[in-house]
């Protein structure tokens, strides 16, 4: 270490293997939406480091290197990847990985030395070498760090860079003009997880030796430093220069000779570089330079495409058309409600969404700008001058003191006991095979430790009990207590496939605390028994009424319950945060749609259970099913959207615009999901299948 320059670069949010590498080679954070892709596709091209050399020969993950191809001109990058199966998280040995890529390098070299052209190509200035090494972050993720199969992948990477740099100096003779930099894409939480922004995910490290690179300065006085890192990887006396992760593409840039990516937003680490003041000023000079030119062209763009009198930095116009959006959905559920009327007529709507499409013309907007602004029109055209605004002054710590004040807590202590063993006589196959599913975890989670990779009947099962899942519910009753266990029975099965620890306890007790809130309900409408209640049951239409105040009451109290559902276990957080654990019981083989398909799954199925027991609310209610109670959620949710949309902010650590953008399109999109799965439990509850002639039945 004392040939060259050390640091900690720092990442930033989401600390996944795609953005850090963009950051790495070409400069830039690139924008989350790329996770829609799957972390594989450009959603925008950009330039590279790769992309300004002379040459780029890469060996490593089909995951990360095809990216930097796809996006360079000409052909002078050069991918060699392994088969996607070969990243298996349950491989016994995900070294091997590694071990491929040296290999790959040594072959590679051995072959230039016959081969004229080849070798002809490598003696040119302006080339680069890429080694992407999965194999550390694979063993992270099956075994852990700080695993001794974690610590053993460090010293096959540490022998194999050494024997790397020793051929690469052998091949073109100690010339003394290779520069070799040396990190990582994103760091890794001790429980085998990254993408979230802990400072072990964050904070990666950062060697960089070789031509044009200072060499190590040795410091006496402390350095201003409190992570630990010194003192843990006993560097106090070497001068530790950290950097923005998006600062290495402009490093190696001047290190190799190459302009900086002209999408880089990095800024030149000049503690790294061995050269002249004059060699330091021009390239700080071109590098802010540079910057600046990008915004200027951005914003001359923008200007070309935008009326001047409506031209702002910000997209303040798309702004305006969110809110109107949901300003005018809103009204119109509100009206929905209240039983009134539009007398607005078709053609002023027509004239306005024909103006609008007229200016977005004008304006050369793209696609999706016609989305977001003609949106609103139909929904509008259902909305007439009446706006009412909804202000939630009561909060949860007062409602919680309803069952008191009310005097229902001592009614409903021992309500709904005595007539729920008979649902029981038809759930012991359901509860033995929950019993399957809770062990196929532990089974799995030993024969990966044993390196006997997932067990072909674990898979099996898990496969089968998720597509299982929503049908064994309609083969049971459709009387309440039958029903309602049946799919909580079904769907448990399924939930601890995919839990890893205790959070396999949140369902019961979420499911139990809502069961309480339901017999307060009971009470509080002197209702029937709860046992008496059939899904499947019409409703007399005669016994319909008008709202009251208790149903906006009900109404709070499920938006309540579905936003517990949504964050009471954690997995939103753990959807950014990357840890296939969840999944190990399904597959192994890294598949970012099929893995975070499974986990929003997880995320979604105590809403599922809530939401089956909101058609019972209903009937508590004696309103529709299709009406009222929902149409007052609805309202509560956009509210609650629109609230979160000026939250939303472009300007902070990637931490704070992605927690701001994930509590915007969460709660946004809970409009859509809670329309989706009122129309799944709906089938969950009330529709029943018979695998053969319907038999007499005794007992329903």
């Amino acid at each position: 270490y004392h040939e060259g320059t050390w640091g900690v670069s720092h990442t930033r949010v989401p600390t996944e293997s795609r953005p850090g590498h963009v950051a790495l080679i070409a400069g830039f954070y690139e924008d989350v939406s790329a996770v829609a892709k799957g972390w594989k596709e450009n959603p925008v091209e950009f330039d590279s480091v790769f992309n300004e050399s002379r040459h780029t020969w890469c060996w490593g993950s089909p995951d990360i290197l095809p990216m930097f191809a796809k996006g360079a001109s000409g052909d002078h990058v050069y991918t060699y990847t392994y088969p996607a199966e070969e990243e298996d998280f349950a491989s016994t040995d995900a070294s091997k990985l590694d071990t491929w890529v040296f290999t790959q390098v040594k072959s590679f070299f051995q072959s230039a030395k016959s081969n004229s052209s080849l070798k002809a190509s490598l003696l040119e200035d302006k080339n680069i070498f890429f080694l992407h090494l999965l194999g550390i972050d694979t063993n992270g993720h099956a075994h852990r760090p700080m695993s001794q199969e974690y610590l053993d992948n460090i010293g096959l990477v540490d022998s194999g860079v050494a024997e790397t740099v020793a051929l690469i100096e052998d091949f073109f003779g100690y010339d003394g003009r290779t520069a070799y930099v040396f990190t990582s894409d994103h760091g890794m939480t001790n429980w085998g997880s990254h993408g979230a922004g802990h400072p072990s995910e964050t904070l990666t490290p950062l060697v960089v030796w070789g031509a044009g690179v200072n060499h190590a300065q040795r410091v006496t006085e402390p350095q201003p430093y409190t992570d630990g890192y010194l003192q843990d990887w006993k560097l106090e006396h070497i001068r530790r220069n950290d950097v923005s992760q998006a600062d290495i593409a402009p490093l190696m840039a001047s290190l190799i000779g190459v302009p900086i990516p002209v999408n880089s937003v990095g800024l030149l680490p000049l503690s790294y570089l061995n050269n002249t003041d004059r060699f330091k000023a021009e390239s700080m000079y071109t590098n802010a330079f540079q910057v600046l030119e990008q915004f200027k062209v951005k914003m001359t763009q923008k200007k070309e495409s935008t009326l001047s009198f409506l031209f702002t930095p910000f997209q303040f116009f798309l702004g305006c058309s969110v809110v109107l959006g949901f300003v005018g959905w809103t009204s119109y559920v509100v009206l929905v409600i209240l039983k009134t009327h539009t007398n607005l007529n078709v053609p002023l709507c027509m004239c306005v969404a024909v103006v609008i499409t007229v200016f977005l013309l004008i304006q050369r907007s793209p696609i999706t700008y016609y989305i977001y602004c003609l949106l609103p029109v139909p929904v509008w055209y259902s909305v007439v001058s009446f706006f009412h605004r909804a202000v939630l002054t009561v909060g949860l710590a007062v409602l919680s003191l309803w069952p008191f004040l009310s005097g229902l807590y001592g009614k409903t202590k021992v309500t709904a006991s005595s007539d729920r063993g008979s649902c029981c006589h038809n759930t012991p196959g359901k509860m033995l095979h929950v019993a399957v599913c809770a062990y196929v975890p532990s089974l799995t989670h030993s024969s990966l430790q044993q390196k006997q990779g997932l067990p072909l009947l674990n898979q099996i099962i898990s496969w089968t009990t998720l597509a299982s899942s929503m049908l064994v519910p309609l083969l049971s009753s459709t009387r309440l207590f039958h029903r309602l266990l049946s799919i909580f029975l079904s769907l448990t099965a399924t939930y601890l496939l995919l839990s890893t620890g205790s959070e396999a306890l949140f369902p019961p007790v979420l499911s139990w605390l809502m069961f309480v809130w339901i017999n307060i309900e009971q009470e509080a409408v002197l209702f029937q028994t709860l046992s008496a209640i059939d899904f499947s049951a019409n409703i007399d239409i005669t016994k319909m009424r008008q709202m009251k105040l208790d149903d906006i009451r009900r109404s709070y109290f499920f938006v309540f319950f579905i936003i517990t559902a949504f964050f009471g276990t954690g997995n939103i957080a753990s959807i950014n945060s990357f840890d296939p654990a969840s999944v190990y019981c399904f597959l192994t083989v890294f598949n970012p749609f099929i893995m975070g398909g499974l986990m929003m799954w997880k995320v979604n199925f105590p809403s599922t259970i809530f939401f089956s027991l909101f058609p019972i609310t209903e009937l508590f209610a004696c309103v529709s099913r299709k009406g009222n109670l929902f149409l007052i959620v609805l309202v509560i949710s956009d509210l609650m959207a629109l609230h979160f949309f000026f939250l939303v902010q472009d300007h902070g650590s990637w931490l704070d615009i992605g927690t701001s953008i994930s509590h915007y399109v969460i709660v946004m999109s809970m409009t859509i999901f809670l329309m989706l799965l009122s129309v799944v439990t709906h089938i969950l509850t009330s529709r029943r299948l018979y695998l053969w002639k319907k038999p007499k039945m005794h007992f329903p």
